[in-house]
């Protein structure tokens, strides 16, 4: 699905304006990232900004219901775009090779997308803390993520008809068994080695910048005709050249058809490359700087 990210990293996604913490290139961290506010608390804690985030994505069935009634109209779907042979998904410049003959696969992004991660993001919000890829890695290695509403049911139907479904996610590599061995857990539907493609995965001949997805999903279109995509975060479906209001509706502008037809976008409101386009992406930062330009971001009328 998927975070805040060091200042080295952040400087890169600056570079390139653009799956699954900090900055989608140059944008939103490769995994959960929480917010914390400045305002200090009867405990002396920092108020956290991602609380009511965090809190609406673990108890309002409005947020369950967002995520059946997407996965459930996007497979009441996909058999009419398996039946049409130029039904394509890929962005114009990921399809690097005709799809014309390729088997059909589904993309989905892994981090609130189809693993809920709130548990995690409950724990930064309790102590108090940010992302850091330790806890990230260690919380990814428990393989306690919960599969989120209908996806469990959309992807075994894909697979059940013959398409692959493959994960494209902004967790490290090195967590690919954890990953897998979570998904399975869950009852999601698990094909090849090539099912989970995360972040250092090589692709000849394409440089990947920061956490940007774009050379992965070139490497899907060599073998698969994608029939549908889904994430939370507008880079698991396109490259963002620049992360900031202007450059990320440019980015979707051309294919604002496809949302609800090829593309799905689930709900994230705890984080992502929308956050930090608040602040100039500038993780380094203090919270209280990042969050008073947040409020400037804000209408009032």
């Amino acid at each position: 699905m998927s975070i805040r990210l060091p200042a080295a990293v952040a400087a890169l996604l600056l570079l390139a304006g653009c799956a699954s913490p900090p900055a989608k290139a140059p944008a939103a961290p490769s995994a959960p990232t929480a917010a914390v506010a400045s305002a200090p608390t009867r405990a002396g804690t920092p108020a956290d900004d991602n609380l009511n985030a965090v809190a609406w994505s673990q108890t309002a069935i409005e947020h369950n219901l967002i995520y059946l009634q997407t996965y459930r109209d996007a497979q009441a779907r996909l058999l009419a775009a398996l039946a049409d042979p130029t039904w394509d998904a890929l962005p114009k410049d990921d399809r690097v090779a005709p799809a014309k003959g390729l088997k059909p696969a589904v993309v989905l992004d892994i981090d609130e997308t189809v693993l809920d991660n709130s548990p995690y993001q409950a724990r930064l919000v309790k102590s108090g803390g940010e992302y850091n890829e330790a806890d990230w890695a260690a919380w990814c290695n428990e393989q306690r993520a919960r599969a989120l509403p209908g996806v469990v049911e959309f992807t075994q139907f894909a697979a059940k008809h013959g398409v692959a479904v493959i994960y494209i996610s902004n967790r490290a590599k090195d967590l690919d068994q954890a990953t897998l061995a979570n998904l399975r857990k869950e009852g999601l539907p698990v094909s090849g080695p090539e099912a989970f493609l995360g972040l250092g995965t090589f692709v000849e001949d394409c440089e990947q910048v920061g956490t940007e997805k774009g050379c992965r999903r070139q490497l899907v279109s060599h073998k698969y005709r994608v029939l549908m995509q889904f994430g939370d975060q507008i880079a698991d479906f396109v490259t963002v050249l620049a992360n900031n209001a202007e450059g990320r509706e440019k980015a979707v502008a051309p294919y604002m058809s496809w949302f609800g037809t090829r593309w799905f976008v689930l709900p994230n409101p705890t984080y992502g490359a929308w956050e930090p386009s608040l602040f100039n992406n500038d993780w380094t930062a203090p919270r209280d700087e990042r969050r008073r330009q947040k409020i400037q971001s804000l209408r009032f009328d």
